[in-house]
């Protein structure tokens, strides 16, 4: 049973715990050599064809190391605890992951293992006994090899004491083994205090390791149990342990910043537990009995304590030297168990010590002292280190690690809140050096927001909360102009306070245009009537405007100015005129009086002009108009609401909206025989004249675009009368088609002078689609008028235009002048073929007496009353405008009887494409009963009674009504068809071919 228990003991430790653990537990074997000689530890590995040999000072080996080595976890060393640093004997079975004949030669003699003569040994003690020979089989001839020692001769190297001989097993062992010795470094020796010296001779390639502690910033702790902390810690440990009661600590940071730090914790030589944190942690943390793990425990929890301790002196240390120690602090998620319960307690013991810098005198602070400003920057921190204690810097980056050391943040917003207390006592140049430190933390959208009360000084001593709308001296504008302004509530920025971050921040260069629009300048301007000396205002306005009076556009409200007249009263600017102007001579001077010469002497006809004073007429704009909510820049418009109900869509001004809108002013103010004058002014001005003729645009809620008139045409339609009383719309344009005029009344002859889109504008009728709802009713009503005449040519022409109105009158007419037959109504056949259709002229008849025809044939329909004659849509058009029934609307249309077919004469045919095959003749052709000499069915087929009935039944069913004159020449005339096919060749539109 000892037999298994050691075999099973021995190859667990070769292919677990220890089996990439040679190259390490040979160098700690070497370190506790020497510590327990008491002289430098030098160490020296060679790998060489297949053979590691590692060489070592100290102690060399003797009778208890050798019998150490030969029984398994029983150590030589546990009355020397003190000086070493593993458990020789446990330790050394890691070469067996890579051997099976190790040999050690040492200044007082040698010793070496044999797993091939550890086996003859077995097999020649198990001739006496079966049970032994039996294990061995079972273990494929598997036997301890440390268990037997054999004598070994040989030295060790010059100048080493002790040197271990490894013969590699195989490739695998070899290749193991050089990545074992490549990867040693700074972490071995610094685990291995007892070593000064590592060497390393790999395959004829040798480097050398020493002098670790000038590459590694190390923080050392450790002590013993006292005899109450061991009873308790050690309680739960191997025997053994409990006699070793000595516990260190050892942290590393590596002094190169780009240094690779192990990402494992060591106990003290490397084990299996992850570490985040960017150290190197060296501890005497008991391990499990695979040597990997750290065992859970009192003890374990003590050293996890002390670590933390460690790490935060260690943090002070390197704090104290002016290092940034904030990407030291353990942040983010925890690796493992053991990394996460050193990162709390580090996270415990940090807070109290001293690790962050005051900003004020560099003293360092605990972090629960410190105040860190949100999105500050240095040039901001030394500023407010005087006002804020315990401030420290809080760099974006180390943000979540002053978080986690319970460093108090200040919001920007709070710290601004705090700047008022002082404000008071501070000069203008002091509140310079803070908008310049803020320069940087303006770029974030966010600080920004957080710095909307900041406080600023005026240059009238006041102190305001908020940048937005503050305005910035400059060199525009005179100072006495701006102090005038300061009175009235304008807030300008101290001079000495201005800087660069101040405009960032929302304050406006003080330009004439921002000065002017300003709201204490708005409120001081429209109660300019009020103030003690209005002229003060009045000129420090006209000041400003005079220096560029483009910087006025669109401020309608400046026209609120009230400046002297010249008989000295206080007038507002939008009722003074400019003397001897265009507008004084065709305005009401009741309504408008002249500005005083002096005023126009001292600013300037450009700069009046843009406070609203009128020169010529004026014009009032505004962009994005809500018709249902006017701006008040339209406010002063007659009758503006009433322009606004016309032109919204279906009448209702909600949802309805104007995107631009330019509207002459003042147009009631006109003297009623200035208008000829107004009109020819209006139209030798681009911008006067683009507000008359240019209609507007107007979206309703539906999005859906219309157009309507400007509200200059929609005023001056509405309120122009002439002297007569009557209104100047809606009569004939100078250029109006001789057939309307004759129903419009005439314009006066001073129109003739307008060009024809201003004409247009002010409701002159050029055609027939420029009449209005009530123009148009003026035109039926004049052509039933009997007095006056009215031939069949012009009574077609005015239906065709009446027929494409898209205006109708507000109710329909009551009698309608039609074409009427009656008075040419043919008797015989013959007289039919002369005369149906053609021999019509008008009368006027009640509307009930009359319908529209939009065919020929109907014309013949005498019994259907007047007609009212046209085409398609425009005769769908004169049906809605006069509200009558189309023909057949009123009569069947139905042939009476069947009559006879006939072939159509082919060379019709030919002539005439599209001509129907056969025609049907009647001896007497009726249609609902009433005698016609043609009628073409519902289903195309054409009737006649007569030759000339006949060509236009033909013409009619083809679609070619243009050529019944044609057909009819070839059935009246036969031999003269090859004529007509010879002319028809050079018809336009026309191929012959067909």
């Amino acid at each position: 049973m000892r037999f298994r228990e050691d075999a099973n003991a021995e190859e667990d430790l070769a292919l677990g715990g220890y089996l990439d653990r040679v190259v390490i537990e040979l160098a700690q074997n070497a370190a506790d050599a020497a510590a327990r000689a008491g002289v430098p530890g030098r160490v020296h590995f060679s790998f060489h064809e297949g053979t590691l040999v590692v060489s070592n000072t100290g102690t060399p080996l003797s009778a208890e190391g050798v019998e150490s080595l030969a029984t398994l976890r029983a150590s030589a060393k546990r009355d020397d605890a003190d000086a070493s640093v593993g458990r020789f004997g446990v330790g050394f079975s890691a070469v067996l992951a890579v051997t099976d004949e190790p040999v050690i030669l040492s200044r007082t003699g040698g010793v070496r293992f044999s797993r091939a003569d550890s086996a003859a040994a077995v097999a020649e003690a198990g001739v006496g006994s079966p049970g032994l020979v039996d294990e061995v089989r079972r273990r494929d001839g598997q036997v301890p090899v440390l268990r037997l020692p054999f004598e070994a001769d040989g030295e060790p190297p010059e100048g080493y004491d002790t040197a271990v001989i490894l013969p590699l097993r195989d490739e695998a062992a070899a290749e193991l083994v050089r990545r074992l010795l490549g990867e040693a470094d700074d972490a071995l020796l610094l685990a291995l205090p007892g070593l000064e010296r590592i060497e390393i001779d790999l395959d004829g390639a040798v480097r050398v390791l020493a002098d670790a502690e000038s590459r590694w910033y190390v923080r050392r702790a450790g002590g013993s149990f006292d005899e109450n902390d061991r009873e308790r810690l050690l309680a739960d440990r191997p025997t053994e342990e409990r006699w070793r009661p000595h516990w260190s600590v050892l942290w590393a940071l590596p002094r190169d910043p780009l240094g690779e730090v192990p990402s494992v914790v060591h106990a003290p030589t490397p084990t299996d537990e992850p570490l985040s944190l960017p150290a190197l942690l060296l501890a005497t943390f008991p391990l499990d009995p695979s040597r990997r793990h750290v065992a859970a425990g009192p003890l374990t929890d003590r050293l996890v304590h002390e670590a933390a301790t460690a790490y935060a002196e260690l943090l002070r240390i390197r704090a104290e030297e002016d290092a940034n120690v904030l990407p030291l602090v353990p942040v983010g998620l925890a690796a493992g168990g053991l990394d996460r319960a050193l990162r709390e307690a580090i996270l415990a013991a940090l807070p109290t010590t001293p690790l962050v810098r005051s900003v004020e005198d560099g003293s360092l602070l605990r972090p629960g002292d410190g105040v860190a400003i949100d999105g500050s920057d240095d040039a901001f921190n030394s500023v407010m280190a005087p006002l804020v204690p315990g401030l420290i810097a809080s760099p974006r980056q180390d943000r979540t690690a002053l978080d986690a050391l319970g460093v108090r943040r200040l919001e920007l917003a709070d710290l601004v809140d705090q700047l008022g207390s002082v404000a008071e006592t501070q000069s203008p140049e002091w509140w310079r050096e803070i908008y310049g430190a803020l320069s940087e933390m303006v770029t974030d959208a966010l600080l920004r927001e957080s710095l909307g009360t900041l406080p600023v000084p005026l240059a009238d001593g006041r102190l305001v909360r908020g940048v937005r709308g503050l305005l910035l001296p400059g060199h525009e504008l005179a100072a006495d102009v701006l102090a005038v302004f300061g009175e009235y509530g304008v807030r300008v920025v101290h001079p000495d306070a201005v800087h660069g971050t101040l405009e960032r921040l929302g304050a406006l260069s003080t330009t004439p245009r921002a000065l002017l629009e300003d709201s204490a300048v708005r409120v001081a301007v429209e109660h300019s009537g009020e103030a003690d000396d209005p002229e003060v205002i009045a000129n420090a306005v006209l000041t400003v405007v005079a220096a560029d009076a483009s910087q006025a556009e669109g401020l309608w409200w400046l026209s609120d100015l009230v400046l002297r007249d010249a008989d000295g009263e206080l007038v507002p600017a939008n009722a003074l005129v400019i003397p001897g102007s265009p507008a004084a001579s065709v305005l009401d001077d009741e309504e408008v009086a002249p500005i005083s010469t002096e005023i126009v002497d001292r600013f300037g006809i450009p700069a009046l002009e843009a406070i609203g004073v009128l020169n010529s007429l004026g014009i009032v704009a505004a962009s994005d108009v809500a018709l249902d909510d006017l701006p008040e820049a339209l406010a002063d418009l007659d009758g503006i609401e009433d322009w606004a109900y016309d032109v919204a869509p279906g009448g209702s001004r909600f949802g309805a909206t104007v995107g631009e809108l330019a509207a002459i002013r003042d147009l009631d103010w006109v003297v009623d025989d200035a208008w000829p004058e107004v009109l020819e002014l209006i139209g030798a001005s681009p911008e006067l004249r683009r507000a008359l003729v240019e209609t507007v645009r107007v979206v309703g809620p539906d999005d859906r675009p219309a157009g309507g008139p400007s509200y200059s045409a929609w005023w001056i339609r509405e309120h122009l009368l002439l002297p007569d009383g009557e209104p100047l719309a809606g009569r004939a344009d100078p250029d109006a088609d001789p057939v309307l005029a004759a129903y419009l009344d005439e314009a006066p002859d001073w129109t003739a002078r307008l060009d024809p889109e201003i004409r247009t504008a002010i409701g002159l009728v050029r055609e027939v689609g420029d009449l209005e709802a009530d123009g148009v009713a003026q035109i039926l009503t004049r052509m039933a008028d009997p007095a006056r005449e009215i031939t069949e040519s012009a009574l077609l022409r005015l239906w065709n235009h009446l027929g494409q109105l898209t205006v109708y009158a507000p109710d329909p007419p009551t009698e309608i002048r039609v074409l009427t037959g009656e008075s040419a109504r043919p008797t015989t056949a013959e007289q039919r073929d002369e005369s149906v259709g053609g021999g019509a002229s008008t009368a006027i008849v009640a509307a009930g007496e009359a319908v529209v025809a939009d065919a020929p044939m109907w014309l013949q329909r005498t019994d259907l009353g007047g007609f009212v004659v046209a085409r398609g849509v425009v005769a769908d058009g004169l049906g809605d405008l006069l509200d009558l029934p189309m023909a057949q609307e009123v009569a069947e249309g139905k042939i009476d009887a069947p009559g006879t077919a006939a072939d159509v004469p082919a060379i019709v045919r030919e002539l005439v494409p599209r001509t129907p095959e056969l025609w049907w003749e009647h001896e007497e052709l009726t249609v609902d009963g009433v005698e016609v000499s043609w009628w073409v069915s519902e289903d195309g087929e054409p009737h006649a009674a007569t030759f000339d009935g006949l060509a236009k039944a033909l013409a009619w069913a083809s679609g070619r009504w243009d050529q019944r004159h044609v057909i009819l020449a070839i059935l009246s005339d036969p031999p003269r068809a090859s004529e007509l096919l010879v002319d028809a060749a050079f018809d336009r539109g026309t191929d012959s071919t067909e």
